[in-house]
């Protein structure tokens, strides 16, 4: 499966989930002088976190993302780059974790085909209602949940102490 197909397929499922397609917001932030270049999908959407203003509550994107952070890894590993497409599902107080987690597993397994005995989780340490929903809703193998903290979890956006999250 190519790129562009995954791309598609991802933003029409959550569109069939009443989810608002967004494009791509600009790599140099406008109105935003703590970023030099958009490096997350929840970039566009800063203001709706912090409850600054309201827009739609339900919203899907491909955000071009441009990280600088870790130039050192990139060519090193198959993980650093610096240019990418980031696909991203956000919900401004409409739907939360429970939802979240049972449609990314949906994706994934349904749309995509993945195979469930292949797939391992990752929640934040202290986050027992993820933990839960992974083990018990979703039934993922408790040795295939793993728990990490704020430096594998979140994204350098002040997160989880001052958000909003990455």
């Amino acid at each position: 499966m190519k790129v562009d197909e995954i791309r598609e397929r991802y933003l029409r499922f959550f569109e069939a989930k009443g989810h608002r397609i967004y494009p791509s917001d600009s790599l140099v932030p406008r109105n935003d002088p703590s970023l030099l270049f958009t490096g997350a999908g929840m970039n566009q959407f800063k203001d709706e976190f912090l409850g600054k203003v309201k827009g739609s509550r339900r919203v899907a994107t491909c955000q071009k993302c441009l990280r600088t952070g870790d130039m050192e890894n990139v060519g090193k590993t198959a993980g650093h780059h610096t240019f990418f497409e980031m696909l991203g599902n956000f919900s401004f107080g409409d739907y939360f974790k429970k939802d979240a987690i049972l449609w990314a597993w949906e994706f994934l397994t349904k749309e995509l085909g993945l195979k469930e005995k292949d797939l391992w989780v990752s929640v934040y340490k202290g986050d027992k209602e993820a933990h839960k929903i992974w083990r018990d809703t979703v039934k993922i193998p408790e040795k295939k949940i793993l728990k990490s903290g704020e430096e594998n979890n979140f994204w350098p956006a002040n997160a989880p102490i001052d958000g909003p999250d990455g």
